[in-house]
């Protein structure tokens, strides 16, 4: 516990240091974010709420929380909000499909062991709760790429302000294809990296490469990482449009 309120504390102090007042608003965000997802863990174990709903309520007011309070509210953040929201609802229907398709959903063989003793008829679309976990690995990652192209879009516009639509979506799409590269690598380390050990447990299990591939453990995170970067890449040609239109809109409006 020392080593944990030790680690937070240097973090927090990072973060003031060189965010200031945006740093600390980041740290605190970190812990609204945690109890959003908390709060959606247990609400989705209720056989009553539809755990496709309850994503969508829970990915708006994580990124409500990850935009609007960290970066307050103006254009770039509005612009980055709707433009999470699209590819979100896009990406949850596509994760619905493929999750039900592939029969991803629910626990492995190599589970079952440990949950022998439990009862699993709990009522549960584990579909949708293997959709909303997708969903859920994905929404920082998404929200991020969107303010990315957001920011520098605004600040292009601020500096040349008679860039017409077309110019300015160009723009954006160029950003994006320099943070396509680099976040999707980002997520497929920060997974790789975060389920070494289930590497390690196949390895126990003497498994072939034939049949970690077709462990269903093993395609839960494959099928993750990939759902992840068609994520980002949804949301880079949708931030680039919404953006554009907002901006030059505004711009004509207050011209007029």
């Amino acid at each position: 516990m020392n080593v944990l309120v030790l680690l937070a504390a240097i973090l927090f102090l990072l973060m003031i240091l060189i965010g200031g007042k945006k740093g600390a608003r980041s740290f605190i965000a970190l812990f609204l974010n945690f109890g959003v997802l908390f709060l959606t863990i247990l609400f989705m174990t209720d056989p009553n709420v539809d755990p496709i709903t309850l994503t969508v309520i829970s990915s708006t007011v994580i990124s409500c929380i990850t935009l609007f309070y960290i970066n307050e509210v103006n254009r770039k953040t509005t612009t980055a909000f709707i433009s999470t929201i699209i590819t979100i609802v896009i990406l949850l229907f596509f994760i619905v499909i493929v999750t039900e398709n592939s029969m991803i959903q629910g626990f492995g063989e190599e589970e079952i062991e440990e949950l022998s003793m439990f009862s699993i008829y709990i009522g549960v679309d584990f579909v949708k709760v293997g959709a909303a976990m997708i969903i859920m690995s994905t929404i920082g990652a998404i929200t991020d790429v969107a303010i990315s192209i957001a920011s520098p879009m605004r600040e292009i516009s601020h500096h040349n302000p008679l860039i017409s639509r077309k110019d300015l979506f160009t723009f954006g799409l160029s950003i994006g294809k320099d943070i396509l590269g680099t976040n999707t690598n980002t997520l497929f380390f920060a997974f790789f990296g975060g389920y070494l050990a289930l590497l390690i447990w196949f390895k126990d299990l003497s498994y072939s490469v034939g049949e970690i591939v077709n462990s269903k453990v093993f395609s839960v995170e494959m099928i993750t990482i990939l759902c992840a970067g068609i994520g980002i890449a949804l949301v880079i040609p949708i931030t680039s449009f919404i953006t554009a239109y907002f901006f030059v809109k505004t711009r004509d409006n207050n011209l007029k």
